[in-house]
């Protein structure tokens, strides 16, 4: 999970090289924590959001297949 969002947070952003993701299992949750440059922090957003809740999405998506629980969070 943890490269799967990395590869779509480093495609969103202008400066990949400060993209900064780490994965943290408590219990059946794991946590993805995404770290961006201030400056991009809007571009992984979106208006209203919605690029953040795709994220989401894709995620929750591809967990529910390992039978698991992600949350994405973005910092």
């Amino acid at each position: 999970m943890k490269e799967l969002v990395e590869v779509i947070t480093k495609a969103l952003v202008d400066e990949p090289d400060q993209v900064v993701v780490t994965e943290k299992t408590e219990g059946k949750t794991t946590v993805i924590e995404v770290h961006v440059a201030e400056g991009d922090m809007g571009k992984v957003i979106g208006k209203q959001g919605r690029i953040a809740k795709a994220i989401r999405s894709v995620v929750k998506a591809a967990a529910a297949k390992e039978d698991k629980k992600v949350v994405v969070d973005i910092t």
